[in-house]
């Protein structure tokens, strides 16, 4: 395996030997539960937690640690399309059943489509939407793309609870499964609230987060850039008709179910199905380079000139940027880790 160093990245530069030596240190501190968890404890896995780290083996350690506690109390892997269906009826968060230009599997956001008021639902199907993700990652891929729909969206859509749990969730427990979020027209109003979002969100991920306006001729470029034309929704300025089907979804969803509940009967889960898809992997056809973030070098590079004229008043904006997933968890025994003095 490998961990390349993407150009540009602030990231501590690491011999492969030396990031080998920290995954294994960490894979020590997890200690003889690791053996039996092999998808959350592989060096892939054990890789994305010390990259969201910059490569702190104590750090990384403890936050595997919590999320290795948080899998085996939330068995996210169990979630079935019956138990979170109304959830996913309008479509506020589906996956596409196609890939971008690099690969990657591509979640659909649409936050103006919430029919539903309960956080810890809403929370569910959000967990069940990633794990599906990862289920349907390609072999030489362990990031998705988040196209997120301001369509219906108003300041009426904002919950800041909600925010809240659901970057907790996502940055705790799927560090480094995000390659790039497109948030697709925001209305002005948005622009505020994200100054409000942005203490809730890590430096990198908020980084991946790119502004684009359908009226402006860069923002187009960006789209072309990033995903088939006739593939992409027309909702997003593609030529794809085809808006969300929720009986199709649907019987998407349970068909993967079928496939989950397999994996788990021969003892593996998504994510390590999508390891083993990974270590086997030849080189992709479609992408040059898979950097260290498993993103896709070829496709964002292309477009990154673009997005970053495009989002330059966004990202001017300065906030205090504060933990907001801190939550101080006592594990059991054999998972706890002693503290250097």
């Amino acid at each position: 395996m490998s961990f390349k160093k993407r150009e540009g990245t602030i990231e501590k530069a690491l011999t492969q030997e030396e990031q080998l030596l920290k995954i294994y240190e960490v894979r020590h501190m997890i200690g003889p539960i690791a053996d039996k968890l092999p998808a959350i404890c592989s060096e892939e896995s054990i890789a994305r937690y010390l990259r969201a780290r910059n490569w702190n083996t104590k750090k990384a350690g403890k936050m595997l640690k919590e999320t290795i506690k948080w899998r085996m109390e939330y068995k996210p892997e169990k979630i079935r399309w019956e138990n979170i269906a109304p959830e996913g009826e309008t479509g506020k968060i589906y996956r596409a059943n196609y890939f971008d230009k690099c690969g990657r599997t591509i979640l659909i956001m649409r936050p103006g489509f919430q029919n539903t008021s309960a956080v810890n639902g809403q929370i569910m199907y959000l967990v069940y939407c990633m794990e599906n993700a990862i289920l349907n990652l390609n072999s030489d891929q362990e990031q998705m793309v988040w196209l997120i729909d301001f369509q219906r969206w108003s300041s009426s859509s904002i919950s800041l609870k909600v925010t809240r749990e659901t970057a907790k969730v996502l940055q705790n427990h799927y560090p480094e499964r995000l390659g790039l979020g497109i948030l697709y027209n925001p209305p002005k109003i948005f622009e505020s609230f994200w100054t409000m979002v942005k203490p809730f969100l890590e430096p990198k991920t908020y980084k991946k987060m790119k502004f684009v306006y359908s009226d402006n001729p860069q923002s187009q470029k960006i789209m072309e850039d990033l995903f088939h034309m006739d593939k992409l929704e027309s909702a997003f300025g593609g030529k794809n008709s085809c808006g969300f089907d929720y009986q199709a979804f649907a019987q998407r969803m349970r068909e993967d179910d079928k496939k989950m509940s397999s994996f788990i009967d021969s003892g593996c889960s998504p994510s390590v199905i999508s390891e083993l898809q990974q270590s086997d992997a030849l080189a992709s056809d479609h992408c040059s380079e898979v950097s260290d973030e498993g993103g896709c070098s070829s496709c964002d590079e292309a477009a990154s000139s673009n997005l970053d004229v495009v989002d330059e008043k966004i990202q001017g904006q300065t906030l205090d940027s504060k933990d907001v997933a801190n939550g101080n968890t006592t594990l059991p025994k054999e998972m706890q880790m002693s503290e250097p003095a």
